[in-house]
């Protein structure tokens, strides 16, 4: 059975090591082969907005709009929180092409099946 990763991610520029943790080991695995779903939650979730994740910068990480890219061209999952994303005023239509949105039901349906290994940052 291959194992699926689902990462959320609850930090965003306030919390830039942590968010960029996320973000890496979700580019990472996605290149070693692995299913990936990434959750973007509280902050984080302005980088599904076009053009955000450029203003992002942290010394001696992966540019973020680069591991985005690579999530997505590897064939990963990129979620957004509709809370989150209804507190900032965030609707589908705003995200980048390949970002979905879904609320806390699909997300405990995506890590409770076996197989599934789940972090949080």
């Amino acid at each position: 059975m291959a194992k699926k990763l689902v990462i959320k991610v609850t930090a965003g520029a306030d919390a830039p090591e942590r968010c960029s943790q996320a973000f890496t080991v979700a580019a990472v695995a996605v290149a070693d082969g692995v299913e990936v779903s990434l959750w973007l939650t509280g902050e984080s979730v302005w980088f599904a907005l076009p053009g955000r994740a450029a203003g992002f910068e942290l010394p001696h990480a992966a540019p973020l709009p680069e591991l985005i890219d690579g999530i997505l061209a590897g064939g990963g999952a990129i979620t957004v929180c509709t809370q989150c994303a209804a507190r900032r005023g965030i609707e589908q239509k705003d995200l980048i092409g390949k970002a979905g949105m879904a609320g806390t039901q699909v997300f405990v349906s995506e890590i409770m099946p076996e197989g599934v290994q789940a972090l949080v940052y």
